[in-house]
């Protein structure tokens, strides 16, 4: 990948750390939900031991369910094993400000073994080996991810003790697109588009979405692992800004029956001169590499779905007429498909429409990159574009169930020859934790209609 400058030098925090701007540094690391895991460091400190040595941190991080419960079934990380710790050791080129925290620049972090060797199940590992594959055929990805979100006026804390039921959304009604909608809650939007400019990004624009209360903002795309950092970082930016400013954000795939938060995430392919390798004299304009890439994405796309649909939560989002996908098709702008193709030269690329905003970027992104290589290198042949309705067409259907999904990654032939047994093994066991989890809660739906009638 091509050298980088960091939004913040090194030589800029030690000026900022001996003016006394900076005094907190933040060290941290994607966890299997993308969610960032770390440590708070005194700036001096971090300075003098922690930028070159790293630091540690307990390898159960990797090995618990999302409530931080430590659970069985993990390779790499158990009480038979002792629960140690892994190293963690600053990617400099990440170096950023956090605006929305006074005094504070982060780091993102990668992990590795006692021994040196990576920790191969870590969501930026695993990106990291996928983004070097593709290297080896002389590309690099280049990666947009949009996330939609809902704003509450209640705290979280407020949210937590209701339960999160009755809450306030910041809109009434649909604002999809709507100037007045955004208007209502600017002073929150501008902000966290402001912060997150001072923190490196390369921010767009922010829109309305349908759900009350929904929102997106868009950030300029860039390099697949770049982006994938700060998609972590906005996350969980825009997080704390809502908590300061006494609301509350849910980037959670289906809130309630209406429209759900997605996360389209657009990728195209550049060549060793930065020109875009998907653009080409083929039908719709469209490279060969850009057609078996694609056609890649076909084959792979149900078996892969544990990666762009990572929670129970994920699967309620594909329902018809919802402009999340049902159907493996793919089409020339076509928002009922689930991979929809836009642009054409330079701006050629395609839209993977069924992550939502739950979605692990870096695990997500690296299962488009797999199986784009998986078209390129099997020369897999693209079907016909969908035209029309996908949702009412004969195509295969994306999974329906988190159990579903883990089942079909599980026994991918793909996904085991691209990521390794260690990495299929790791995410199957993440997934059953989910459903265990899942299958012994009573939920509110089945209060409503047995604790009286049944």
């Amino acid at each position: 990948m091509a050298d980088r400058t960091p939004p913040l030098s090194v030589e800029e925090l030690h000026a900022l750390v001996a003016g006394g701007e900076i005094d907190t540094v933040v060290l941290a690391f994607p966890d299997m939900q993308g969610r960032l895991q770390g440590k708070r460091f005194a700036a001096r400190f971090f300075l003098d031991e922690v930028l070159q040595h790293g630091t540690e941190g307990c390898n159960y991080l990797l090995a618990v369910d999302t409530e931080m419960n430590t659970v069985d079934g993990y390779a790499m990380s158990s009480w038979d094993r002792g629960y140690g710790d892994f190293a963690m050791h600053p990617d400099l080129a990440t170096l950023r400000r956090v605006p929305w925290n006074e005094g504070t620049a982060m780091v993102l972090a990668d992990l590795a073994w006692e021994d040196g060797s990576p920790v191969v199940a870590a969501p930026r590992q695993i990106l990291r080996r996928q983004l070097d594959r593709l290297a080896e055929l002389g590309y690099t990805a280049q990666v947009g991810t949009e996330l939609e979100f809902i704003v509450f006026k209640d705290t979280y804390e407020q949210a937590w003790d209701a339960n999160y039921r009755g809450l306030t959304p910041a809109n009434q009604y649909n604002i999809d697109y709507s100037v007045l909608g955004t208007g209502r809650i600017e002073p929150l939007l501008r902000r966290i588009r402001n912060e997150m400019a001072g923190a490196g990004l390369t921010v767009e624009s922010a829109k309305g979405e349908c759900n009350p209360g929904q929102h997106e903002i868009a950030f300029r795309y860039d390099e697949a692992l770049v982006t994938c950092d700060q998609h972590a970082v906005y996350k969980t930016g825009a997080k704390e800004i809502a908590a300061q400013d006494g609301m509350s954000i849910t980037f959670m795939a289906k809130y309630n029956e209406r429209e759900g938060n997605s996360c389209h995430i657009h990728l195209s392919l550049a060549d060793a001169d930065g020109t875009n390798a998907m653009a080409g004299d083929g039908p719709g304009g469209m490279s060969d590499v850009m057609r078996h890439f694609l056609a890649g994405q076909l084959a792979a796309l149900r078996e892969f779905s544990l990666l762009y649909a990572p929670n129970i939560n994920s699967y309620k989002r594909f329902q018809p007429g919802s402009f999340a996908p049902t159907a493996v098709a793919w089409g020339h702008d076509n928002r009922t498909c689930a991979l929809r193709v836009v642009g054409h030269g330079r701006s050629m690329r395609f839209e993977n429409r069924l992550p939502g905003g739950d979605v692990n970027p870096y695990l997500a992104v690296a299962g488009l990159v797999a199986a784009g290589l998986h078209g390129i290198e099997q020369k897999l042949e693209l079907p016909e574009p969908c035209p029309g309705n996908a949702y009412t067409a004969d195509f295969a259907h994306v999974p329906t169930t988190l159990r579903e999904a883990a089942e079909l990654w599980e026994h991918s032939a793909i996904a085991k020859a691209a990521f390794g047994d260690e990495v299929v093994a790791h995410y199957r066991n993440m997934a059953r934790v989910e459903l265990d989890a899942f299958d012994a809660a009573v939920t509110d739906w089945e209060l409503r209609r047995s604790f009286e009638r049944m």
